[in-house]
C-alpha cells in the first residue's frame, strides 16, 4: 500500500512552500488509494505550540486535504530512544563534546586549508576517561557514523542521485540537551509507519543521503524519494523573507479560493499548464510527480486571483446563498443579484461593494465636459422603480434629445449611476437599484 506523510513543525503557520509538499504527498496517496499521514514534528518543546498545531489542521481542512491519521513525534520519544540504543549497539552512534564555537573554528581552519568543512571525527579518538571528564563539564551530543561510500537513489523528480558520504559530516541526531533531531525521528517514523514515498523540498537532498544510511543501519528499507524545486518570487528572488506574508491563512483572508490555490500548486513547476480544476478528484486524476522539474519555480501571488475569479464565476447560487443573505440582499432578488455580479467579482468580498451600490446608490462620477449632458439625462430618467426595460428606454430618450451615441452616450451615464467604468450590463444594474440615482 502507498503511504505518504506531511510532517510540518508546529512552530509557525503553513505557507505556500509547505503547501507544495503537503499537496504532492496527499495527491500521491489518494491517487493510489493509499494512506496520507499528518505527522507533527513537535520534538522541540520550546518552539512547538498547540496553537500552531491547531492552525496547521485548520488550514489543511480549509483546502480539503484530509488525512487518515495524525501522529505526534512528541508521543514517540521512546521509539527514538530505542533506535538510538540500537545504533549504539551496532557501533554507529558516538558521543561528541565540541561546543558550537569549537566546531566553527574547525570549519574555518578546514576552509582556510582548502578542505571541505566536514566533521573530523576527533571524538572517536577519545578514551573513556576523556569522555567521563568531558561529561563532567558539558553534555555530549550524538552523531551517526556514516559509511564513507557513495549513497545513491533514483529520485522521482531529480533523477539518479549520488552523494559521496565522505563529503558530508556525520549528522548530529541527539543534541546535548537530549532533544531528538529531525533526521533520526523522521527515519524511525518513516520506517515504522511503512512510508513508501517521501516528497519534500530540494534543500533536503543531503538529508536524504544520510537518512538512507541511518534507515539501513536500523534494518529498514528506504522509501522512494522525490525532491521538488523550491519556490522563488515572480522575478526569481528568494521567497524566504516573504513567506510570512504568504501564509495560507493570509491568502484565505485576502479572498483566495481553495481550488484556485490547489490548481496552481498542483501544476506549478511541471511540464503541464496550470488549469483551474473543479474538485480535488480532478486534481488527483491529473497528477503525475514525474512531470515536475528541478529548476527553481516562480510563484506569483497575482496568479491566484484570476483563478479565484474564474472559480467564483462558475459557482451556482446555492453555493453563495448564505453569504448573499448575510449581506442583507432580499430573498426575492438574491438569485438575480448573484447572476448579475458573479462575473464582476474577483473575490467573495467584492459582492458587498456591489450590494452597497444597489442598495444605497453610488457617488456619481461626472467629467466637467459631461455635466450639462448628465444633468439633462437625469431629467429624462424613467420613473422609479426601474425594471429590465428602464435602461433601454432611458438611453433612447437621451440619445434622441442630445444626439449622443455609442461610448459618448453610455459611459457618462454608467459613471453617473455606478461611479465605475466597468460592471454588469446596465439594464441589470438599473433593475436591481433599490433607490433612484442622484447627482
Amino acid at each position: 500500500m502507498t503511504v505518504t506523510r506531511f510532517a510540518p513543525s508546529p512552530t509557525g503557520y503553513l505557507h505556500v512552500g509547505n503547501l507544495r509538499t503537503a499537496l504532492f504527498n496527499y495527491l500521491i496517496a489518494r491517487k493510489a488509494g493509499g494512506t496520507f499521514i499528518l505527522r507533527l514534528d513537535d520534538t522541540d518543546p520550546e518552539r512547538s505550540r498547540q496553537e500552531y498545531a491547531d492552525a496547521i489542521q485548520e488550514d489543511l481542512e480549509w483546502l480539503g486535504l484530509t488525512w487518515d491519521r495524525v501522529e505526534r513525534q512528541s508521543e514517540r520519544l521512546d521509539r527514538y530512544a530505542a533506535a538510538a540504543d540500537a545504533l549504539r549497539g551496532a557501533g554507529r552512534f558516538y558521543e561528541c563534546f565540541e561546543t558550537p564555537t569549537e566546531l566553527d573554528l574547525k570549519r574555518k581552519k578546514q576552509l582556510n586549508m582548502g578542505k571541505p568543512p566536514v566533521y573530523d571525527r576527533s571524538a572517536l579518538k577519545l578514551s573513556e576517561a576523556d569522555r567521563e571528564a568531558l561529561r563532567a563539564e558539558r553534555p555530549g551530543h550524538w552523531r551517526f557514523l556514516l559509511d564513507q561510500e557513495r549513497i545513491e537513489w533514483d529520485d522521482l523528480i531529480l533523477g539518479p542521485q549520488s552523494i559521496d558520504a565522505a563529503s558530508v559530516s556525520d549528522p548530529v541526531l541527539i543534541r546535548g540537551d537530549g532533544q531528538v533531531l529531525y533526521t533520526l525521528a523522521s527515519v524511525v517514523d518513516d520506517t515504522e509507519m511503512r512510508v513508501t514515498h517521501v516528497v519534500r523540498g530540494s534543500d533536503h537532498v543531503t538529508n536524504t543521503a544520510t537518512q538512507i544510511q541511518i534507515m539501513q543501519a536500523l534494518g529498514g528499507t528506504p522509501p522512494s524519494f522525490a525532491h521538488h524545486s523550491l519556490l522563488t518570487g515572480a522575478q526569481g528572488e528568494a521567497l524566504s523573507k516573504r513567506l510570512g506574508t504568504l501564509s495560507l491563512r493570509d491568502l484565505r483572508a485576502r479572498g483566495v479560493e481553495p481550488m484556485a490555490l490547489l490548481s496552481l500548486m498542483a501544476r506549478l513547476g511541471s511540464a503541464d499548464p496550470v488549469e483551474l480544476r473543479g474538485s480535488l478528484d480532478e486534481l488527483i486524476e491529473g497528477f503525475d510527480i514525474t512531470r515536475f522539474g528541478a529548476a527553481p519555480t516562480k510563484f506569483d501571488e497575482a496568479d491566484l486571483y484570476p483563478l479565484t475569479a474564474r472559480h467564483l464565476h462558475a459557482l451556482p447560487f446555492d453555493a453563495v446563498r448564505d453569504e448573499i443573505a448575510a449581506l442583507g440582499v432580499p430573498d426575492d432578488i438574491a438569485p438575480r443579484f448573484w447572476e448579475v455580479v458573479r462575473e464582476n467579482i474577483t473575490v467573495r468580498a467584492d459582492m458587498a461593494g456591489w450590494w452597497t451600490l444597489f442598495r444605497d446608490g453610488a457617488q456619481a462620477v461626472v467629467a466637467d465636459e459631461d455635466r450639462a449632458f448628465v444633468a439633462q439625462a437625469f431629467d429624462l430618467m424613467p420613473a422609479f422603480p426601474f425594471d429590465d426595460t428602464s435602461w433601454g428606454a432611458w438611453t433612447s430618450a437621451v440619445k434622441e434629445a442630445t444626439g449622443r451615441k455609442g461610448k459618448q452616450l453610455f459611459m457618462p451615464l454608467r459613471l453617473a449611476v455606478t461611479g465605475r467604468e466597468r460592471g454588469p450590463e446596465m439594464a441589470d444594474v438599473m433593475a436591481l437599484l433599490q433607490k433612484p440615482p442622484r447627482l
